[in-house]
């Protein structure tokens, strides 16, 4: 080890850039929701548990679009019966 180091040239942040399409966030996960994935990356012999939490999550983004385009379609249908009525009136 040095006594000294130089530090002039050193620049601040992640030591490894985020990719392009992804973003660094820190959020607070219940232990045994982190113990479980974990666990899963182990059993399949190995891996990342970030990768597969973010797998989990697109999963469930993807199961709730068409839920949330059904609730929009019904949405849009109520406001066109309301405007209709609201015209019958005039």
């Amino acid at each position: 080890m040095k006594d000294e180091y130089d530090f002039s040239n050193a620049k601040r942040g992640a030591v490894i850039k985020t990719p392009p399409g992804k973003s660094r966030v820190t959020i607070r996960l219940d232990n045994e929701v982190l113990e479980w994935f974990r666990a899963k990356v182990h059993e399949s012999g190995g891996g990342n548990y970030q990768t597969l939490i973010n797998a989990a999550l697109r999963d469930h983004v993807a199961a709730s679009a068409p839920e949330l385009e059904a609730m929009m379609r019904k949405v849009v249908r109520e406001e066109l019966a309301r405007g209709r009525d609201t015209a019958e009136d005039h």
